[in-house]
This record gives C-alpha cells, sequence and structure tokens, in this order.
C-alpha cells in the first residue's frame, strides 16, 4: 500500500514544473452525463487551481443535444464524427450547452470552492468561425449546415479571467464576422485555444481507454505516437468516427506549439490527477517527436 506522503512526494516535481502553467482540458458530453465523474473532474480542476496551474476548460454535450433533438422530433446525423446541424438544431445545441451544461459546471466549481466563469465562443468573440465546406460521402456532396470552422481565436477574455484565479468553462457555439453562429466541435475548439494560449498541454477526457488497436481490448491502448503517425493510423482504421476529431484536435496542438496532448479515461476517479502528478500516467499521448 503506497503511504500518502509518498504519492504527495512524487507529485512534487510535476507541481513545480506545471507551475504557472495553462492547461486546456476538454470533457466529452458523454463522460459529463455520469454525476459522479463530473464532480471529480471539477474536483481536480479546483486543485490544479489551488497549485499554481490555469485550467480552461472546453465542454461538449453530445447526448443531452441528442435527448433534446428526441423531444423536438429530431434525429441526430452525424458525419465523421460530426453532427449535420441546420438552424433548429443549433437552436437546441445552443440552448443545451450554453444554458444548461455550461450553467451546471460553474455551479459545480463554486459548490467545490472555486471560481467558474461561464463563456461560449461567441463572448468577447472567443472563437471566430467559418461554414464548414460540404463533404463527400461515397458519391455524394453532403452540406454539414451551421457547422462551422475555427478561424481565429481570440484568447483575450480567458487570459484575463484565468489570471485572476477563475476557471474559464467554454462551450464551442462560435460567430463569424457577421454575426451568425456555428456550432463547433469541442475538441477542434479545444485544441485551437490550447494553441492559442500557448497551453502547457491539451487534455481530452471521453468514455475510452485511449486510442485503441482493437477497440474492444483494452489491453491494445497506444500509450504514445508522434503526430506524424495520425493519417497512417486513420487509413490503417485504428483511429475512426468520433474518435478523428478528438485525436486530430490533440495533433494540431502539439504541431502548433502545445507541448504535449492526451487522451484519457475519465471513468477512472480522479483520472486528471492520475496523469499529471504521478508516474505512472494512463491512456494515450500524442507528442511532435
Amino acid at each position: 500500500m503506497i503511504k500518502r506522503e509518498q504519492v504527495l512526494i512524487e507529485a512534487l516535481p510535476y507541481i513545480r514544473e506545471f507551475h504557472d502553467s495553462i492547461m486546456v482540458f476538454k470533457i466529452g458530453g458523454s463522460i459529463m452525463s455520469n454525476r459522479e465523474i463530473l464532480e471529480d473532474f471539477i474536483q481536480d480542476m479546483i486543485l490544479l487551481r489551488y497549485i499554481g496551474i490555469h485550467p480552461v476548460v472546453v465542454h461538449g454535450g453530445g447526448p443531452e443535444i441528442n435527448e433534446a433533438m428526441e423531444r423536438f422530433g429530431k434525429k441526430a446525423e452525424f458525419i465523421g464524427g460530426l453532427r449535420i446541424t441546420d438552424q433548429e438544431t443549433l437552436e437546441i445545441a445552443r440552448m443545451v450547452l450554453v444554458g444548461k451544461v455550461n450553467a451546471e459546471m460553474v455551479s459545480l466549481i463554486g459548490k467545490y470552492g472555486g471560481k467558474g466563469v461561464g463563456l461560449s465562443g461567441k463572448d468577447g468573440q472567443l472563437i471566430m468561425a467559418r461554414k464548414k465546406a460540404p463533404v463527400q460521402v461515397g458519391g455524394e456532396i453532403v452540406d454539414l449546415g451551421f457547422v462551422g470552422e475555427v478561424d481565429r481565436i481570440n484568447p483575450e477574455i480567458l487570459m484575463i479571467t484565468a489570471g485572476k484565479g477563475y476557471i474559464p468553462v467554454i462551450s464551442p457555439i462560435a460567430v463569424d464576422s457577421e454575426g451568425h453562429s456555428f456550432n463547433v466541435n469541442a475538441d477542434t475548439a479545444a485544441g485551437a485555444i490550447a494553441n492559442a494560449l500557448r497551453a502547457k498541454k491539451l487534455i481530452s477526457i471521453t468514455d475510452v481507454e485511449g486510442v485503441m488497436r482493437d477497440a474492444k481490448d483494452p489491453s491494445t491502448v497506444i500509450t504514445r505516437f508522434p503526430a506524424q503517425d495520425f493519417r497512417r493510423l486513420v487509413a490503417e482504421g485504428v483511429i475512426k468516427g468520433g474518435m478523428i476529431p478528438k485525436v486530430e484536435a490533440c495533433v494540431k496542438a502539439v504541431e502548433g506549439g502545445v507541448e504535449k496532448a492526451h487522451i484519457i479515461d475519465g471513468r477512472i476517479p480522479h483520472a486528471i490527477i492520475l496523469e499529471l502528478l504521478t508516474d505512472a500516467g494512463i491512456g494515450t499521448m500524442v507528442s511532435n517527436s
């Protein structure tokens, strides 16, 4: 049995290394539906803040959006992990992400003694976007609707709030120069924000063990791979479906200057603390070499 003091001593060099650094955490809607997991995540964010790390949170909300769509008689459709988004779906997504999920997370931060501030990508023109080009599926060209690609990040509002001790919590509803709203994939938004902030790490918290060679066998987790292997792993079918935008965001982050990006299993209690402050580490790490 590991003694408590051994755990603390093991954490010391990591606390020293990460002190005063910015880290971006993306948490997926699939994992947030479990209240216990969500509260573990929030507690980890507050602990990191109190040891001198500046966490910035980007959240999804896919399952809750799906449930809301069903109540409105709509069926969710996805292509390459991206939601086809008409005007009504966009309004539902905005209602769920900004009005419900974001507000709940900020409330939990307050419950556990932190200071959260809820933001959407439209606040301070944080996430500027353009309409994503139609994609080819088989022999058909499909318009994804109000799905956005990130044009640029204006990080000033994050620097101000994080620098004052707040934990920014961001829902990925973006805006273009004409004031039109777009739904941006949360992983993509998190990667772009990490680059703009020159974050030390991007960590994606999800409901799988990491990138696995065999999706049914957790023992096949790839613990680390260089960013240049991404296209090959997609071509081999190792990375597919909803995992594509997650890993692609990690790849773009490290190519853009983020030191390391991680995909970790949020079902493990206090997974972030294990990843950041212990020698063991969990999940898959993407690096530039």
